[in-house]
């Protein structure tokens, strides 16, 4: 059976660019609705204009710092990628995010906000089949990226997997990798409350700009060399890494329905992450999408997750 939220939960913030404030709601929705976020300011603006956005991949404009859609009207929201992770994380299929303006609010700079709200409430079950898009045939992207080679691929695998490398001259950072199944609460336990990361000098010059001025040691953690800047320090040892992985499952649920492949990234990012099923999109011997039976809904992300997987989260 599909998913939506049991209730409506709604979250307060700001920008991570603006700065400004921002609330988000999310809502129940049908079956066989999927994702969809919409924005309240321009529903109100008697501008006429589409304010409905859906999650889905091929409405993504390339970032590099964010994960941001937009529609046919130019109606745009940014940096969707961490709901997005919650709500897959969570097993959440059907859901409308409405958003008082153009960013989703920062918070914590995790998922974790957004994880907690949703298993508070619960899940309400649909009548409808769950579907999912099983990759056939490995499907690879890369980039150079100065002296480095970044790449991204999705590749034949009985559940979802993610296995990251990243590699920074950052003493702090370093390199660093990690490979999860992502099935079994397996997002919340080991990835939900990792926070977006930066270099102290990438932040000076994101704010010169008029960039990240919502950002904080509060919402981020950043680095400088050898030196972790935020007070509050690391959550986990590996944290950047983890992070990294949490951007890919949002990423992934750009998709449109639960992935059974395993995703590899090395350097890679949300751009690449949005090129590479761009990628598999346009190869139609790549993928098929097969009815979920009890066994394989069992391999879905958010598919065994409990409360009890809350208080495992240091």
């Amino acid at each position: 059976m599909q998913t939506t939220i049991a209730k409506t939960v709604t979250f307060k913030g700001t920008g991570l660019h603006s700065g400004a404030p921002v609330v988000l709601s999310i809502h129940p929705a049908p079956a066989n609705t999927g994702i969809w976020f919409e924005r309240s300011d321009i529903m109100a603006d008697g501008s006429g204009r589409n304010a409905r956005i859906p999650a889905l991949w091929d409405h993504v404009v390339p970032s590099r710092l964010c994960t941001l859609i937009r529609n046919d009207d130019g109606v745009t929201i940014s940096t969707i990628e961490h709901v997005m992770a919650a709500l897959s994380g969570t097993g959440v299929m059907n859901a409308r995010v409405c958003v008082s303006g153009p960013e989703v609010p920062i918070l914590d700079g995790s998922s974790a906000p957004f994880v907690h709200s949703i298993v508070a409430c619960g899940l309400r079950k649909l009548d409808a089949r769950v579907r999912a898009l099983e990759i056939l045939k490995p499907v690879e992207i890369s980039e150079q990226q100065g002296d480095a080679i970044a790449r991204a691929r999705l590749e034949p695998a009985r559940g979802l997997e993610i296995d990251f490398v990243i590699d920074f001259a950052d003493a702090a950072i370093g390199h660093q990798s990690k490979r999860l199944n992502m099935a079994n609460g397996a997002f919340v336990r080991e990835l939900m409350d990792c926070r977006t990361f930066c270099r102290k000098a990438d932040v000076d010059a994101m704010q010169a700009n008029g960039l990240a001025l919502g950002g904080t040691m509060d919402n981020a953690v950043v680095f400088d060399g050898a030196q972790v800047l935020s007070p509050s320090g690391l959550r986990r040892a590996d944290e950047p890494v983890r992070h990294k992985m949490l951007d890919a499952l949002g990423d992934l649920a750009l998709a449109g329905l639960p992935i059974l492949g395993r995703y590899v990234g090395e350097r890679s990012g949300h751009a690449m992450t949005n090129g590479l099923l761009r990628a598999v999109f346009a190869d139609p011997s790549a993928t098929r999408i097969v009815d979920c039976d009890a066994a394989l809904l069992k391999r879905l992300p958010g598919t065994g997750l409990k409360s009890a997987d809350l208080r495992l989260v240091a």
